[in-house]
């Protein structure tokens, strides 16, 4: 089967499956997501390994915009009025699913599942699968909040909280690591090293980010009378190029994209027309793309054997997402529909957490656990993809906001 026939099936096949769903009441993306696991090459074969392989540039290209359009959602206006507020929430609810994972896997490990010879084996392994528990697929929720229009401060809540805590993620998962490997008996923990890394991981996405934003931001006061054709071509150009370029330096391209949409929507007197473009161009074509191509991506074969931990992890994170989201609420005195609802949108959780799993069982030292971290890792996202959307959009129901 050749390239275009295979992008043509994905693509008709994501959107038969994304209206399906909706008839049954069901958010569009979690069709789109079945439709990729039914392509899967490890399960039906309708679609060869090479295709999922050379498929890797076309994912990339739709979470760029995806993620661009979550930090158009970061307004300074809004971020004035619950910044403090959502920065104590995802703390909260980001050190709440850490601990919650490392408690519940630690006890599984250390009493009922002996599959370790040493209390530090458990400790690291149970550190390295919880400094993994706190990231949010923020692109399952804005496609669950887009495709039903809604509107209301749990809404944004959402869709601010799963912003940030990608990046609380990224400095949890930094420093645990680093704890789990001397745990491992392999390396002293070198602080300093770690936050050096983490800084220039973090810093240098951050810089493209704002770099390019003032590009886009200067060529569009410059010229001022721009066509909507003409925005889409430098939109699509400049969200290329932020991702790019901070994959191409090694930095996060997810967190660069996200800047970018903030320094736009912030500083950009077109902004309105920017995001209106996206929204009502390459929406729908984006989720379909992304969310079918995330579940053909899926490595189905790496669950086997890890069932019972999967169920674990997923349950500790989402009770650690409740009750953090419930603890911050209080800390915060947000309301109570803040309380209740907000944490639904935050279970989804996708590329981020597979990336990082990847290069962390890239490291030697976890050569003999590798198969197991990803195991857990897989199939944890796998099974939060399906059910977050779902989660996100009872959630959104009963605080009224669609």
């Amino acid at each position: 089967m050749n390239l275009i026939l295979s992008i043509g099936i994905l693509i008709f096949a994501g959107y038969i499956f994304g209206e399906f769903a909706e008839k049954i009441k069901l958010p569009r993306i979690s069709g789109y997501i079945l439709a990729g696991i039914l392509l899967n090459p490890q399960l039906t074969g309708v679609m060869s390994d090479s295709f999922v392989d050379v498929t890797d540039p076309l994912l990339s290209i739709s979470l760029s915009f995806i993620t661009f359009s979550i930090g158009g959602a970061l307004s300074r206006k809004q971020l004035k009025t619950t910044g403090k507020k959502i920065l104590i929430l995802t703390v909260f609810e980001s050190l709440f699913a850490f601990f919650f994972v490392f408690v519940f896997l630690f006890i599984s490990l250390y009493f009922f599942i002996p599959v370790f010879n040493t209390t530090y084996e458990i400790i690291a392994i149970s550190l390295v699968l919880a400094s993994l528990a706190a990231p949010t697929d923020p692109s399952a929720t804005m496609a669950v909040i887009h495709e039903y229009k809604a509107r209301g401060e749990v809404s944004s809540g959402m869709l601010e909280i799963a912003a940030f805590d990608d990046i609380v993620g990224i400095i949890i998962y930094t420093l645990v690591t680093a704890m789990a490997a001397f745990f491992l008996g392999t390396t002293s923990i070198n602080i300093g090293d770690t936050f050096l890394i983490m800084s220039k991981n973090l810093g240098g996405a951050i810089a493209i980010g704002i770099i390019v934003g003032v590009v886009f931001n200067l060529i569009t006061r410059i010229i001022k009378r721009q066509s909507e054709g003409t925005l889409i071509v430098l939109i699509f150009g400049l969200i290329l190029l932020s991702y790019g370029l901070s994959e191409f330096l090694g930095f996060e391209a997810v967190l660069s994209t996200i800047v970018l949409g903030v320094v736009i929507t912030n500083f950009n007197p077109l902004s309105e027309k920017i995001f209106g473009i996206i929204e009502r161009y390459t929406d729908e074509l984006i989720f379909v793309i992304f969310f079918t191509l995330s579940g053909l991506h899926l490595n189905l074969s790496s669950i086997s054997g890890s069932y019972i931990l999967i169920i674990i992890y997923i349950v500790a994170r989402i009770l650690g997402k409740y009750t953090g989201v419930f603890a911050g609420s209080v800390a915060t005195k947000a309301s109570p529909k803040v309380r209740k609802y907000t944490a639904g949108g935050l279970i989804p959780q996708g590329g981020i957490v597979i990336g990082l799993a990847l290069i962390l069982t890239s490291d030697p030292i976890y050569n003999e656990t590798a198969s197991m971290i990803m195991g857990i890792v897989i199939g944890a996202a796998l099974i939060h993809e399906i059910i977050g959307p779902i989660f996100s959009r009872l959630s959104l129901k009963k605080a009224g906001e669609i």
